[in-house]
């Protein structure tokens, strides 16, 4: 039976790669314009020349055939070939990706490290004026749009100078000692990670406030309460359980918009990941390095939404039944 779920979860997720990579494939192919729309308006290069150059890249082949040879480059690793870069996609994408990686990771357990008590103590003082401003806070950080939100982080990087405004690592530290590589590391990264987190916090305190208090008033929860169990207890031993099953569907969601909003994140704040890199190849109408971005994002946001469907089917009887 967990085979069966596992396989059927797999199969859809393989499915709706295949679904992605071909529509995102075709609308940036079909597209108008190519990388060479620059050398067209060079009068000192031919049109001979541009129509040559596309011939050598394959980009006068039919959609279909480029597609299966694009396809084919994936089991290869390549992702296709960078026109820009002169290079094939996998290697260019591969260090950015693991930075965009971490920085969501961080940013994920800072929003729900942040959130579950905040959420937990919001259920708890329901009703108190603690709990409303408590409220306020996160219906007025949820208003505010997050490229507003990035470029007051990146304002106070630049007035203070309490955090550096790019990069990943200090000039002069590239062969400094692990602590204080790691120390600068940290800095770098404490201002895309927490504005990150901002983005997805007010969503995670509103959710598990929800199921907290759904939690608190269900009848074993009362009848617990009945019997004078500390307040404490009552809140981690009994209600946190139930409401875990709510907050597990939840994550596959702050997956998604982790990621989305990373991109955003990243080009304001100079962090070199995917973000920086997909505007430069949208500008350029890199076509392929747009691709594997928009497939890399797609893997890593169904990952993400499968990872909150086994740890569901391991904390929720119901789902194993049926």
């Amino acid at each position: 039976m967990n085979a069966k779920y596992l396989s059927r979860r797999l199969i859809n997720a393989i499915l709706l790669l295949v679904g992605i990579s071909f529509f995102s494939f075709a609308l940036l192919q079909l597209a108008p314009g190519d990388f060479f729309d620059e050398m067209r308006m060079n009068p000192r290069i031919s049109a001979a020349t541009v129509e040559g150059l596309r011939g050598q890249y394959g980009l006068d082949r039919p959609l279909l055939v480029r597609y299966e040879r694009w396809l084919g480059s994936i089991f290869r690793g390549d992702l296709g070939f960078s026109l820009a870069y002169n290079s094939p996609v996998g290697p260019l994408l591969q260090a950015r990706a693991r930075n965009t990686l971490f920085l969501t990771a961080t940013a994920t357990a800072i929003a729900w490290a942040l959130a579950i008590p905040i959420g937990i103590w919001g259920a708890a003082n329901r009703g108190k004026w603690s709990s409303r401003i408590s409220g306020l806070a996160t219906s007025t950080l949820l208003t505010v749009p997050d490229l507003l939100l990035f470029l007051c982080l990146l304002l106070l990087a630049v007035r203070t100078g309490w955090f550096p405004t790019g990069g990943m690592v200090s000039p002069g530290l590239e062969n400094a000692d692990l602590w204080h590589r790691g120390k600068d590391l940290a800095i770098h990264l404490f201002l895309p990670s927490f504005g990150l987190a901002l983005v997805t916090l007010p969503t995670l305190v509103r959710h598990i406030r929800s199921a907290m208090i759904e939690a608190l008033n269900s009848p074993f929860v009362r009848a617990a309460q009945g019997h004078g169990i500390p307040r404490r207890r009552l809140l981690f031993r009994y209600a946190l359980p139930v409401a875990t099953n709510p907050l597990t569907s939840l994550f596959g969601f702050s997956v998604a918009t982790m990621l989305s909003a990373s991109l955003l994140v990243e080009v304001i704040l100079s962090w070199p990941g995917l973000g920086p890199l997909l505007l430069e190849a949208t500008l350029t109408k890199d076509i392929f390095v747009v691709v594997g971005i928009v497939m890399l994002s797609a893997v890593f946001l169904i990952a993400g939404n499968l990872l909150a469907d086994v740890l569901l089917f391991a904390s929720d009887p119901r789902i194993r039944v049926e």
